[in-house]
């Protein structure tokens, strides 16, 4: 979504405050996996940080299932990185991976059960001159589309700002949270592609990573 210089503060403040009032209640991430992944797509993952407000719409998803997920971070048992996958579920999830990356996950099912599903890809609607500045796009010599601004796990977590220090954070903060688009930025109908997750040595047959048929903003088709 563009916005012209003389409206863009007003509107983003409009969409924001419609972001608050329309956070997903506790309960929908208690619930299955797969089913919570797939549900997530077309919302919107937002994030509140002194530098500003950033906002997307999820476009991608995986989801890792407890113990029994060889490709899940809880497969060989519980350890202080991944405790907070064993807490109660609507907690984000964020750890730090290929030593440069953040990654965002919303914990799913029941407390004492690791589950959790990861957004891979967002389409930004709100706070994209910080999303810009965030990503450096100034010190490139040519300027990418911008469908690339968070087309990736690492790629969204610095766009929007999030990193380690938002690890357990509940999603109801007004730091950090997920809420229902408003009709004048939602996806139009969608099919959901299902398809094998990306970047894991195990796991690799489970067709768990989830996305927004035809969406550029989808980090791999």
């Amino acid at each position: 979504m563009e916005y012209n210089n003389n409206s863009m503060a007003s509107e983003e403040a409009a969409l924001l405050t419609y972001f608050e009032q329309h956070k997903l209640p506790p309960e929908f991430y208690n619930a299955p996996t797969l089913e919570v992944a797939q549900q997530l797509l077309g919302m919107v993952l937002v994030c509140r940080t002194s530098e500003g407000s950033a906002a997307g719409l999820i476009v991608e998803t995986e989801g890792y299932v407890g113990q029994g997920d060889p490709a899940c971070h809880a497969y060989k048992g519980r350890t202080p990185r991944n405790e907070t996958m064993w807490g109660a579920p609507g907690h984000a999830y964020v750890y730090f991976t290929y030593g440069n990356h953040w990654m965002f996950n919303t914990v799913t099912e029941r407390t004492d059960f690791p589950a959790a599903a990861l957004v891979r890809a967002l389409q930004p609607v709100a706070g994209l001159d910080l999303i810009r500045q965030r990503r450096r796009l100034d010190e490139l010599k040519v300027k990418p589309e911008e469908h690339n601004l968070a087309n990736g796990p690492g790629k969204l977590t610095a766009a929007l700002g999030i990193n380690g220090t938002l690890n357990g954070l509940g999603l109801q903060s007004e730091t950090l949270f997920i809420a229902q688009p408003p009709p004048e930025i939602r996806l139009p109908s969608f099919q959901i592609v299902s398809t094998t997750r990306i970047g894991i040595s195990q796991g690799q047959d489970l067709p768990w990573r989830y996305y927004v048929a035809e969406n550029r903003c989808v980090s791999r088709k």
